[in-house]
């Protein structure tokens, strides 16, 4: 099976306000393993950036302006991606910028799913995870991912960074490295077993005397008076 994490940076929140695509990372995967392929480009929006995800991404509007537009990428993107299935994290918001950047084009490009099955990551982690923090730091935390040289978003990175977590919520991220380094890894995994200290309690065991277990006794009974006693039942059975 080939598939292709996917991420987008864009100039804001909202496709139907005109906010579009600066940059698309994906990474590829074969049968659980990544093969090293991927896809990166920045592209150019021809607008501006929005203040809140400049500081999400920090990419500007100034690093952006010799870099290609969205239709001299678009055949090369949907060349990587063709005929595969996508894992993209909260997929709604990727595959909206990108059906609406392929829309604009004069060539006759179909909706995203036309060409490619989805699985939406943060939909499988709403699912495992109920009523937890479900985004990719939040999963990279729950699933000792590394991603501390996060300081920003970025398409690629995400994208490498969702693999891992893909993988780790779907059966394990041995796969994903390959046996040395899953070797490597399980090690790492029994000397961190191996510095828990097991901590031993003496603990001393206080009985109750007669009169305790009269007084016991009696309060059972004054339940028993309002409905059914289960410890008073299982004390007559024994």
């Amino acid at each position: 099976m080939r598939q292709i994490i996917l991420d987008t940076e864009t100039t804001g929140l909202y496709v139907d306000q005109g906010h579009r695509i600066i940059e698309i990372g994906c990474v590829e995967m074969v049968n659980r393993k990544l093969t090293g392929n991927h896809y990166h480009t920045y592209i150019n929006p021809e607008r501006d950036i929005e203040a809140g995800a400049l500081a999400v991404h920090n990419i500007t509007a100034e690093f952006l302006l010799d870099k290609p537009i969205f239709s001299r990428v678009a055949d090369q993107l949907m060349e990587f991606i063709g005929n595969a299935e996508l894992i993209i994290h909260n997929a709604p918001f990727d595959v909206g910028f990108i059906n609406y950047e392929l829309a604009a084009l004069k060539k006759s490009w179909q909706p995203l799913m036309h060409y490619c099955r989805v699985v939406d990551t943060l939909v499988l982690a709403r699912q495992l995870h109920v009523g937890q923090r479900n985004s990719l730091d939040a999963l990279c935390k729950r699933y000792s991912i590394d991603n501390s040289h996060r300081e920003h978003h970025g398409a690629l990175l995400d994208a490498h960074l969702l693999a891992r977590v893909f993988l780790a919520m779907t059966g394990g991220q041995a796969t994903l490295f390959g046996a040395q380094e899953a070797q490597e890894d399980k090690a790492k995994q029994n000397n961190n077993t191996a510095a828990v200290k097991i901590r031993e309690y003496n603990l001393t065991v206080l009985k109750a005397n007669a009169e305790e277990l009269d007084a016991h006794t009696i309060r059972l009974k004054q339940l028993a008076e309002k409905g059914a006693c289960l410890w008073l039942q299982e004390m007559s059975e024994a």
